[in-house]
């Protein structure tokens, strides 16, 4: 149990399906008396219902925890610059009369979600591998501190981009927030080390798509060696492609992605229990659709 008492439930990346997850609901008998949700961030975009499922989620009870996803952070860029344009399931969220409201929760909220008492750590697409739990969480609250100042606007400005494709220390502002935040929402793989010595950073690939097995020249981010978080639990969506843990049989993580939107299934994970509930769910998109996942 939580320290409310309460069970906690995972679940993945919604992509504006809010059907499956009020039928995931009733299949887990959710009571907000005796259950909290936890999010995996991507509440929005190329779902039929990604106006309703913000508002849904947005007003859901305060202990409710939603990590930012990298199609979340898209939305708060397209509010503040127009660009890319919005597609026609995010336009009725820019055009709503509680629009600034939503967009305010959205902004608001965390990239990484820890729990001291059920030893669990929650983010949309991973943590780099040479870092650290305290690290993590102090970098993951460089980004929040920044999207939740006066001038978030100019942050957003800087926001998309590859580069830098490893850590340093002393990387220049915008680019080390663009890094973090590459990690926490954009992340899957990272080159092969070219040796086997643990002080050289890993490189991000952030254009490979696809399960692991499709990309032998690369490493998912999780398996990469020296990883120091690998005896910590580690909840994450974003990554489709693994089908939930069809793909990833590494210990202490559990991937909860499972395509809903691409006529999958929608998943959750009840901490207490550590048993998986899926429904499967219609298919919204198709393989002529672009997959940016």
């Amino acid at each position: 149990m939580s320290t409310t008492g309460k069970s906690v439930v995972v679940i993945g990346d919604l992509q504006g399906c809010l059907g499956p997850l009020q039928t995931l609901l009733e299949k887990i008998h959710y009571d907000p008396n005796h259950m909290i949700l936890w999010f995996a961030g991507d509440l929005i975009n190329r779902g039929p219902e990604s106006l309703e499922t913000l508002r849904f989620v947005r007003h859901l009870p305060p202990e409710t925890i939603v990590v930012l996803g990298n199609h979340d952070l898209s939305l708060l860029v397209m509010a503040e610059q127009g660009h890319p344009k919005p597609t026609h399931d995010l336009y009725p969220i820019l055009t709503a009369s509680d629009s600034a409201d939503l967009l305010y929760w959205l902004r608001h909220r965390p990239l990484l979600h820890h729990d001291h008492h059920l030893k669990y750590t929650l983010v949309h697409a991973g943590i780099y591998p040479s870092w650290s739990l305290s690290q993590a969480m102090a970098y993951a609250h460089e980004v929040e501190d920044t999207l939740q100042a006066p001038d978030y606007a100019l942050f957003l400005h800087h926001l998309y981009g590859n580069e830098p494709s490893y850590w340093d220390d002393n990387l220049p502002k915008q680019e080390r927030l663009r890094f973090i935040l590459n990690c926490f929402t954009r992340m899957r793989f990272c080159e092969k080390p070219l040796t086997t010595q643990p002080h050289h950073p890993p490189i991000l690939q952030l254009h490979a798509k696809g399960a692991p097995e499709q990309h032998p020249e690369y490493i998912p981010w999780f398996d990469m060696p020296h990883r120091v978080m690998r005896h910590e639990n580690i909840l994450f969506g974003h990554w489709s492609a693994l089908e939930t843990n069809q793909h990833c049989k590494t210990p202490h993580l559990f991937p909860l992605d499972s395509g809903c939107v691409w006529g999958n299934a929608l998943t959750a994970y009840c901490l207490n229990t550590q048993e998986y509930t899926r429904i499967p769910c219609k298919p919204y998109l198709t393989s002529q659709h672009s997959r940016r996942l």
